[in-house]
């Protein structure tokens, strides 16, 4: 029996059993479907993060009071600290929040080329109201508030799509005016950014007379970049309560002077903050795409349970193929008989069951790929990526289910191949 043979044999097998190959299929797709799935979700909020946390670019860095971790709980704010002069312990101010005026000083004082933006959060479930005369329009209590000065949309990534930005005297003045984000315009505006400049809008029950609107941004792995409003720190203080602490951006014109730029902002922000000589910086220096490579490299945990999800349901996967491979070779017992009995080889009888569990086993993965990209996809079309093929991924799930069909099929074909003819020729 030629190789060609064997191939069309094993698939006009696995093509009449219908249902016991489905099965098969069914659950080699499941374990594909989950690895892949996961795998181009995972790229997709890769590219989503990258896309919004790199707004500021390569060469911009923000002045945080701590460094932005990712987890949940936390441990109190005020450490102590030990002075080489005196050597005994005393109290520092190790995470103190950074105040208005420590930003405004450092704003004001910082020499080295570059653009500096002050910012604090407001409230992040605000609720956002427009009234026409008629008709009460308004968003879910879900907008994030923030203060900021005129270089906040620059040093952001985000750009005006209607009106104007924040002037010095807009910040000095603390005047009610604010900058919304798309989604605002579409649900209080009928997406018609020209009608809401002008406009009083409540965020907070506060008015505030619209002076500009957001291009759309989409959405982001973890965040909602349309779903904003901006007004001017000094508005925030006198109307709300600020979240957290202030923090301050930096743009320097050219990347080659970015380390220069943090040493100098370091110096003069300890100064700011009171430092004494022994003590150590109770400040974090957060380059622009710091947080999306620590976020990325947490989402490398997401990795590697698809990858233990996808093995798991592989490995059991492979222990029903044995099953039903074995099944078939007591099934068509009298077959192989048959088969010996007019000349046969081992070969060929042992070449047709690997064949049969190899194909049935690449089913699978081709019918989980689909499925895996389709739902990875899915999900990428809510955060606004592009289509993701992880060929890689795809590459190796081939490769695992090829290698799942063969070794699957190993043990029932050995067996199959060693029947004696004549007991197999008797066999009911």
């Amino acid at each position: 029996m030629k190789l060609k043979d064997s191939i069309s044999l094993a698939w006009s097998t696995i093509s009449k059993d219908k249902l016991r190959t489905g099965i098969t299929v069914s659950i080699i797709a499941l374990g594909i479907t989950a690895l892949i799935g996961i795998l181009t979700a995972t790229e997709s909020m890769n590219q989503s993060l990258k896309e919004s946390f790199s707004a500021m670019g390569a060469n911009g860095f923000t002045i945080r009071y701590k460094e932005r971790n990712m987890n949940f709980g936390g441990g109190g704010s005020e450490v102590t600290k030990t002075t080489k002069s005196k050597q005994k312990k005393r109290k520092s101010n190790q995470g103190k929040k950074i105040t208005y005026q420590e930003a405004v000083a450092f704003k004001k004082q910082y020499t080295f080329p570059a653009t500096v933006s002050v910012s604090a959060r407001g409230n992040f479930s605000a609720l956002a109201q427009y009234y026409d005369g008629t008709k009460l329009y308004k968003t879910n209590p879900n907008v994030a508030l923030q203060g900021s000065d005129e270089n906040y949309l620059e040093l952001n990534g985000y750009k005006l799509g209607s009106g104007r930005n924040f002037t010095v005297q807009d910040v000095n003045s603390g005047r009610s005016v604010a900058i919304i984000g798309y989604d605002i315009v579409r649900k209080c505006f009928n997406e018609n950014a020209a009608l809401a400049i002008g406009k009083t809008v409540l965020i907070d029950n506060i008015p505030y007379q619209v002076i500009g609107t957001l291009e759309s941004r989409g959405a982001s792995a973890f965040m909602d970049l349309d779903n904003i409003a901006i007004t001017t720190y000094n508005t925030l203080r006198r109307v709300s309560t600020i979240t957290g602490s202030y923090s301050i951006g930096i743009l320097v014109k050219d990347y080659n002077h970015l380390e220069q730029a943090i040493g100098q902002a370091t110096g003069l922000f300890r100064g700011v903050r009171k430092l004494e000589v022994s003590e150590e910086s109770n400040f974090s220096m957060e380059k622009s795409d710091a947080v999306a490579e620590q976020m990325i490299g947490y989402l490398g945990g997401i990795t590697a349970a698809a990858g233990v999800i996808g093995f798991i349901t592989l490995f059991g996967a492979a222990i029903g193929l044995m099953n039903i491979m074995l099944v078939a070779v007591t099934e068509r017992t009298k077959e192989v008989g048959l088969v010996k009995a007019i000349g046969g080889t081992k070969v060929a009888i042992r070449r047709q069951f690997i064949f049969e569990s190899i194909f049935i086993s690449l089913l699978g993965a081709l019918f989980g790929v689909i499925f895996g990209v389709l739902i990875g996809n899915g999900f990428g079309m809510y955060l606004g990526t592009g289509f993701i093929m992880p060929w890689g991924w795809i590459v190796m799930g081939f490769v695992l289910c090829l290698i799942t069909g063969l070794l699957s099929g190993v043990y029932p074909a050995n067996k199959a191949a060693k029947l004696d003819p004549i007991v197999a020729l008797r066999y009911e």
